[in-house]
């Protein structure tokens, strides 16, 4: 008998700052996160980083509570139950920081169906990086193995260039492009250069190489930038959008070591001057509305455009609950 389990990212259990002082702690001492020595991740993160942000995020997060609390959680739990209603079998969902545990949620799997032979972990990061895809699989390997649970753990690859899922981007993002625009902007969550090249299996390719990510190399298979561009230029090419008509940017950006450009927040001051006035933007490295896409994009995003002088900006939600998008999932997480 198979298991699923769908993993996001978390969120803080509650608006209070000492909540999502908790929620930093847990998140930013992730040594896939900041991957500095422990001591040092353990001065910058508890002793300056989370006690500094644990305020403005909260207030961040008190922009987009509802009633049924974290956005994140509740468009989580919505695809959970969207999912079990088309499957015969138990599907639970879990998040790396933060509650529902994965823990709880192998347990709960096994509780509802004692049985149980198999577990199909989709971590929902259609890109690969360390402190996204690769945390989220790994601590689930790791639950499995310290709890040492009776049933095989089976953990489904990233999903940036697969069809469903490109088929279910580009309904999403379809209806939003029927009204004229002046360009389609793809903002990924950002990381640091030093994650991509210490994914890099080959050390001696991304973002060394001229223009890396399109010449081939084993590198691809764990470089996030590549990926990211792999999903924008197969969206584009999907729906017929002009290619001076689209470009990327990233976002969330932490710290002052380099990280991947363009940023999203300078570009959205500057695009309005070089004649970008109509802007479509969508965030494909998030399958789930979060913090990073209601507060960042659709609330400080949408006000700095406007401020430089944009005239429209159309913020495309993410796959959510999308029909297309749970289909998706559904056939992922059913496949032999």
């Amino acid at each position: 008998m198979r298991g699923v389990l769908l993993m996001n990212l978390g969120s803080p259990d509650s608006t209070k700052v000492s909540d999502v002082r908790k929620y930093l702690n847990e998140f930013l001492m992730d040594e896939r996160v900041i991957d500095y020595p422990y001591l040092l991740r353990l001065l910058l993160v508890k002793g300056i980083i989370a006690p500094l942000r644990a305020p403005k995020s909260a207030e961040a997060y008190r922009s987009i509570w509802s009633d049924q609390g974290s956005p994140l959680i509740h468009i989580s739990r919505q695809l959970t139950e969207a999912v079990q209603n088309q499957l015969p079998y138990p599907v639970e969902m879990a998040m790396r920081y933060g509650n529902p545990h994965p823990k709880a949620a192998f347990d709960r799997l096994l509780q509802r169906e004692p049985g149980l032979k198999e577990v199909v972990l989709l971590p929902l990061y259609p890109h690969y990086a360390m402190s996204s895809y690769e945390t989220a699989a790994e601590y689930a390997k790791e639950i499995h193995q310290k709890e040492k649970y009776p049933f095989s753990l089976k953990i489904i690859p990233p999903f940036y260039e697969e069809s469903r899922y490109l088929a279910a981007m580009g309904s999403n993002l379809s209806p939003w492009l029927e009204k004229p625009y002046d360009l389609v902007l793809f903002s990924f969550h950002g990381i640091p250069e030093r994650h991509v090249k210490k994914s890099d299996i080959t050390g001696s390719h991304c973002l060394k190489v001229n223009d890396c990510c399109h010449v081939s190399s084993p590198a691809h298979q764990f470089c996030y930038r590549h990926q990211c561009l792999t999903t924008m230029e197969r969206v584009v090419e999907l729906l017929n959008i002009p290619k001076e008509k689209a470009r990327f940017s990233f976002q969330s950006r932490l710290g002052r070591d380099p990280w991947l450009t363009p940023f999203t927040a300078e570009l959205l001051k500057q695009l309005p001057s070089q004649g970008i006035k109509r802007l479509v933007i969508l965030c494909p490295a998030f399958v789930s509305d979060c913090l990073e896409t209601l507060e960042e994009i659709a609330e400080e995003g949408k006000e700095d455009f406007l401020h430089a002088g944009g005239e429209e900006f159309r913020l495309v939600p993410c796959l959510n609950t999308d029909p297309a998008w749970v289909n998706t999932v559904c056939d992922y997480v059913s496949a032999p």
